[in-house]
């Protein structure tokens, strides 16, 4: 019969990783997984990250880098292993790789999620620098310079609101005639005197250098094509919870994130969501180290009880 772990973590974005110290410093003998080489998550793709107290500035690769050596120092480093898929068995939660099977008293999902992307040419070559997924991590950068949003559902809206207040001029490019976004969002978004609609319209390039210089749009009932000078572009047309794998192990929302409050309690006893993958309303590194401290407790918690 293999080990069986107190706690076994998936995932080694600020979310898994935070749990790793806590379950380090709580002595649980722990397994934890990751599929990628570097840890860190998606904050490993951003160039600067503003408002992680304490590090103003520091580069996101360097605070992934910091935030896995905190949990090396521990004693904790992840396996290099992509999840296959997670079973029960008398309680106790089978993990299986390509390679090898682990079992664990009690399970965190913390295998964050993934902002939908255009597909488009620059969006690749131009992300980090003038190119962002995220306006509440990144809008400062762009204090009285002209950006553009792109979608039109509450995210895009709400990003727009908050871009207008330190922006230049902001616009808002949907492929519609009209948002799908909550109705009050759009009374507030047409208040902002800052703010031009593009209608109808699609993106079909981010076009710079070493940064963005110009967003190319076609009129989807004209075929016009224009480009837009803007000195960023925020995308904002969905994000993609990485739950596939857990869909018979988990409940999930109409969106696919797994529904858990703060404790990161899940409806299966023993397993526990924390970071991007959960239903919140705030998806930043701080919430998401917070989820990760907050799972480990729970994890805790469960173990004495069972």
């Amino acid at each position: 019969m293999s080990e069986i772990y107190d706690l076994a973590i998936l995932g080694a974005g600020p979310a898994g990783i935070c749990a790793a110290i806590y379950a380090a410093r709580a002595k649980m003998n722990t397994i934890w997984l990751e599929k990628k080489f570097v840890q860190g998550g998606q904050i490993v793709d951003t160039y600067e990250v503003d408002n992680y107290p304490g590090l103003p500035g520091i580069t996101g690769l360097d605070l992934g880098e910091t935030m896995a050596a905190h949990a090396e120092k521990m004693g904790l480093k992840p396996k290099r292993e992509p999840v296959l898929a997670i079973e029960e068995e008398n309680k106790v939660k089978v993990i299986r790789t390509k390679k090898n099977e682990y079992r664990a008293k009690t399970v965190i999902l913390a295998c964050g999620a993934a902002h939908r992307q255009l597909g488009i040419p620059g969006e690749e070559e131009l992300s980090g620098m003038g190119v962002s997924y995220c306006a509440t991590c990144d809008g400062a950068f762009f204090q009285d310079r002209t950006v553009a949003v792109v979608g039109g559902g509450n995210v895009a809206v709400e990003d727009a609101i908050l871009l207008s207040r330190t922006c230049k001029k902001v616009y808002v490019v949907h492929r519609r005639d009209e948002l799908r976004a909550e109705k009050i969002l759009q009374e507030t978004l047409a208040s902002c005197e800052n703010v031009e609609m593009v209608w109808n319209s699609i993106p079909l390039a981010i076009e710079g250098t070493e940064k963005v210089e110009s967003l190319k749009v076609k009129d989807v009932h004209t075929g016009e094509v224009k480009g837009i000078s803007v000195d960023g572009v925020f995308i904002a047309v969905g994000i993609l919870p990485n739950t596939e794998k857990f869909r018979n192990l988990v409940k999930l929302d109409e969106s696919g994130y797994i529904i858990a409050g703060e404790d990161g309690v899940t409806d299966t006893p023993g397993v526990f969501a924390a970071g991007d993958i959960r239903t919140k309303k705030l998806r930043q590194v701080v919430t998401a180290v917070a989820d990760g401290a907050n799972a480990v407790a729970s994890a805790q918690r469960y173990l004495m009880e069972n």
